[in-house]
């Protein structure tokens, strides 16, 4: 018998004619991961991972992080399907376990196999009582399942099972830009839309010297923490200083927030365009703070035609850092380094702003240069090293 990590599907199994596509990208996406450290081989039930035993703590860690993993089992490979074999090989798993209470699940994927997975469960029940002593069989709450599994040319017997996160393979829905602030919000957005399978690249407005070099680090920082759960995450860096100063020198300050956000969005979309983003992605959360109300989003969203993704619009804001705690984001998001979205923020916001009062307040500045102004700032930054990021922090 050999060691061998089994991944479940779950999700993409209704994919049915699309399947092939799907496990390529995940098999794609496994290999950037681990590299050469293990061989990949699936068919459309399970996904197969051999490695060496010094590598094992390496693969699984990666596995945890990879989207469209149902479920991640550790197990051992028998080289056929006999029953002597299968008795062998389970015989030598228990003497390496401790448990005083179990029992055996059996699946079959080959149904012509001499006996049914309840009598495969009985005889292995028996074989396991047979060769442990001070053991009993426990249906209701076991110590330890084993699970034992009959398929066309191999059986498998696992005990362990990891649950995955599960989603689709990100890279398999197309590609879509990331509105990326310093918040708690944003970042965890941008995971949920990767768990849907969806590439991200990151948009980011500083507005320098209102907002500091560290704000920009810190959502570089924030890249790269969620790129842990995908590729490289590039991150369009648009400067809006005079945009925002135009804004707020000319522009009644209760609209300040929902102008400024028209804005960003228009200026968003051309960057998703340019790179072929399909959709926006945004961490807004309905009701959370005036620009996020319905009239809001409904204003700020009309400047657009592209479709703009909310992945957090219903939930509140204690689930939203608990999610950022899970993912490793809440501890960087809260560092206090302010970005442009916390500046020059007016006391009294509009909650309900009047779409016919926005088209006459733009018209009080030159937007559309403005815009194309800004840019034609844009930097590209990339992933860097954990290590530079401390540094920076």
């Amino acid at each position: 018998m050999q060691k061998i990590i089994m991944l479940k599907y779950a999700e993409l199994n209704t994919k049915k004619a699309n399947i092939g596509m799907f496990l390529h990208i995940l098999k794609q996406n496994i290999e950037e991961k681990i590299g050469n450290f293990a061989n990949i081989e699936f068919d459309k039930g399970r996904m197969f991972i051999k490695t060496e035993e010094k590598n094992y703590s390496f693969v699984l860690n990666s596995l945890k992080k990879i989207f469209g993993i149902h479920e991640i089992e550790v197990g051992y490979q028998i080289e056929n399907t006999k029953m002597s074999l299968i008795e062998e090989s389970l015989i030598k798993i228990i003497q390496n376990k401790d448990f005083q209470t179990f029992k055996v699940e059996t699946k079959r994927s080959d149904k012509n196999y001499p006996l049914t997975s309840l009598e495969i469960s009985k005889h292995l029940g028996g074989i396991i009582l047979k060769n442990k002593e001070n053991i009993k069989v426990d249906v209701q709450n076991p110590e330890v399942i084993f699970y034992v599994e009959i398929r066309k040319d191999h059986a498998y017997i696992y005990s362990e099972k990891i649950k995955g996160l599960g989603g689709y393979p990100v890279g398999t829905l197309g590609k879509g830009l990331l509105m990326l602030s310093g918040g708690i919000d944003s970042p965890v957005a941008g995971y949920l839309a990767m768990k849907r399978g969806v590439k991200i690249e990151a948009i980011y407005f500083e507005s320098p010297p209102h907002t500091s070099v560290e704000a920009k680090n810190k959502v570089e920082a924030l890249a790269k923490i969620i790129s842990e759960y995908a590729t490289p995450i590039k991150i369009h860096v648009i400067n809006f200083t005079k945009i925002q100063e135009e804004i707020y020198k000319n522009i009644p300050h209760e609209y300040l927030i929902t102008i400024m956000r028209r804005m960003m969005y228009r200026i968003s979309e051309k960057i998703a365009y340019r790179n072929n983003c399909k959709i926006l992605i945004n961490g807004e959360s309905i009701g959370q703070v005036a620009s996020q109300t319905l009239t809001s989003m409904a204003a700020i969203n009309e400047v657009v035609s592209i479709p703009v993704i909310r992945p957090v619009a219903c939930f509140d804001k204690l689930e939203i850092i608990a999610l950022a705690k899970q993912i490793g984001t809440y501890e960087t998001s809260i560092l206090p380094f302010e970005d442009c979205c916390t500046i020059f923020v007016p006391e009294h916001p509009v909650i309900n702003p009047e779409k016919e009062k926005c088209l006459e307040y733009e018209k009080l500045i030159p937007y559309e240069e403005l815009i194309k102004e800004a840019l034609q700032t844009e930097t590209v930054l990339t992933n860097q090293t954990k290590k530079e990021f401390e540094d920076l922090l």
